[in-house]
């Protein structure tokens, strides 16, 4: 699909990962918004890997500072890729703090975050689960006890098969349109970002995608678990 949206309907790829990185940015501010959150700063650790599941992490923290939230950044293997430098800019210009290392201790995360989200690796999937710094990431993210927002598909996870010991994210955000990967997800809620999608790629695909409500870009396909 995505390839489609590049070639056919000349959506850029800039232009794709941003639209994806506000809707992520969306679904945080619903899942967790600022008045509910426990801690009294509004804290946020966005966790980036290397490739495009990391820069929407970039971009989706980007708009959580606009959306006055406080986002950290880890992102240990920074992509040579033109664009995500770019994105990269766009953050440090906006004084989001990056870390140099992730604790592994994880109480210090639990204590210092409201939340995690997770854009280690995405659709790109397990081809870098077992490859560091991302299997040493995972095996952090495993432990910890604040919420975690995947994106896409959860880190660890196979896009089809679903979760083979990887993270338990109480939020995932689909993008475009949840992948098969989703109907094992048994977390708190799950949103989907594909309103931006034409027509014709939504019925080619059948996607049948839900109704979404006034202007929303993103729309939550399970309500909160009681």
């Amino acid at each position: 699909m995505e390839k489609e949206l590049l070639e056919d309907y000349r959506f850029g790829r800039q232009q794709l990962i941003e639209i994806w990185g506000h809707a992520c940015a969306m679904a945080v501010t619903k899942a967790f918004p600022l008045p509910s959150l426990p801690r009294k700063q509004p804290t946020v650790l966005v966790v980036c890997g290397p490739a495009q599941n990391g820069a929407i992490g970039l971009v989706c923290a980007r708009h959580l500072r606009i959306f006055d939230y406080e986002p950290t950044i880890f992102y240990p293997k920074r992509s040579p890729d033109p664009l995500y430098r770019d994105f990269t800019t766009q953050c440090e210009k906006m004084d989001i703090p990056f870390l140099s290392y992730l604790p592994t201790e994880v109480q210090l995360i639990n204590d210092a975050y409201n939340a995690v989200v997770d854009a280690v690796l995405g659709a790109e999937g397990e081809a870098g689960e077992g490859r560091e710094p991302c299997a040493a990431i995972l095996a952090t993210l495993k432990h910890v006890r604040i919420p975690i927002v995947s994106l896409d598909v959860p880190s660890g996870w196979d896009a089809e098969a679903g979760g083979s010991g990887g993270i338990s994210p109480d939020v995932l955000v689909s993008l475009s349109a949840p992948k098969q990967c989703a109907r094992r997800f048994l977390g708190r809620q799950h949103f989907v970002a594909g309103r931006f999608l034409p027509y014709d790629v939504q019925k080619k695909f059948e996607l049948n995608p839900p109704e979404y409500p006034g202007t929303e870009c993103v729309v939550a396909l399970r309500a909160p678990r009681q």
